[in-house]
């Protein structure tokens, strides 16, 4: 393995300063699961990382905390995916960000893992993770996925890249409508979770919009509307650990026997989290029922567009969203 130094600086503006002298060079680490991933496989070798669980001050504090002031909640970059998923204070409202966290991965690694790393880590594509592929995503002329193996490749949004976005916890983040707040070499800014995630038609090499040296602090989730229930669901080959086929966060509230502020994520179909606002179309101001979830999914995946290997993606997130639907709303399945 390349060598590198290991740095510990005390604020988050220092570290930020210290990676955007040098972007080409330097890293922060956190959990580190993407990024000795990217050692292994021979894609990255920096001289130099920079340690963001070392980070203090107030940045430092909110990154490593859960806290909650008239009803907006935020979570630090540094809360591990095991934290998530055992934070019970959440309640139905945010079930799906537990559910999303609790998904991803083996135990082993979502005790590492870190919320700020899952949104911010590479792709799987085994086109971009072989190191003596030259695609379109490291910088080459072509997306081997268009023409080769591309059973796990996108169906909604593709092209030039067919990549699919890896961030289980963007997609449930995406649903709940979350906002990112960063610190980097210009200042603190925020943004919304959408606009962190950049498509492969702005740049094909790049997935999210952050400047070099930027760090993500925290993730504000809105307060919730009375009767706010959410979920997610997800299919893969192995249950267990496997990265999703597909995925699906669904937000909303029922009252008065009506569907509002629906919100519909899915994952892993697209090269960024991607927001089904067909099926929100469909859901927003209707009486919840099997025969309107059925209809919604529909509406959901009309665009998509399946390569070679890769049409089962369709009816399998439609499920998924029917079944998410079915648990946020507590609407019966038809036996």
């Amino acid at each position: 393995m390349h060598r590198f130094t290991l740095v510990r600086l005390p604020t988050a503006a220092e570290a930020a300063q210290r990676v955007a002298a040098a972007p080409q060079t330097r890293r922060f680490r956190a959990g580190g699961i993407d990024l000795i991933d990217h050692f292994k496989e021979g894609l990255d070798a920096p001289d130099e990382l920079v340690e963001l669980r070392a980070l203090g001050g107030a940045e430092g504090e909110r990154m490593r905390g859960i806290t909650e002031h008239d009803g907006v909640w935020s979570v630090g970059a540094l809360v591990t995916l095991a934290q998530l998923a055992e934070f019970g204070d959440f309640g139905p409202a945010f079930a799906a960000i537990r559910e999303a966290a609790g998904s991803a991965a083996t135990p082993g690694i979502r005790n590492a893992a870190t919320l700020g790393g899952n949104l911010l880590q590479r792709p799987r594509c085994w086109y971009y993770r072989h190191a003596d592929l030259e695609c379109l995503k490291k910088g080459g002329g072509q997306c081997f996925a268009l023409t080769g193996d591309n059973r796990y490749h996108a169906v909604l949004g593709g092209g030039p890249s067919f990549i699919v976005h890896p961030s289980t916890l963007a997609v449930a983040l995406l649903a709940h409508d979350a906002r990112v707040h960063v610190v980097g070499p210009k200042g603190p800014r925020s943004l919304a979770v959408a606009e962190l995630f950049s498509p492969p038609t702005v740049d094909p090499t790049r997935e999210h919009t952050l400047a070099a040296g930027e760090i993500i602090v925290a993730i504000e989730l809105p307060a919730a509307g009375a009767q706010q229930r959410s979920s997610y669901a997800a299919a893969k080959e192995k249950q267990s650990h496997d990265w999703p086929l597909g995925e699906v966060a669904v937000r909303c509230r029922v009252e008065g026997g009506t569907l509002l502020d629906v919100r519909v994520a899915l994952g892993h179909v697209a090269p960024i989290p991607w927001r089904a606002r067909e099926a929100e179309a469909v859901l927003e101001g209707k009486a919840p029922s099997a025969a309107l979830f059925v209809q919604a999914a529909d509406a959901a995946m009309a665009k998509a567009k399946p390569l070679d290997h890769n049409g089962y993606k369709i009816p399998l997130t439609k499920g998924l969203l029917r079944d998410a639907l079915h648990r946020a709303t507590g609407v019966a399945i038809p036996e």
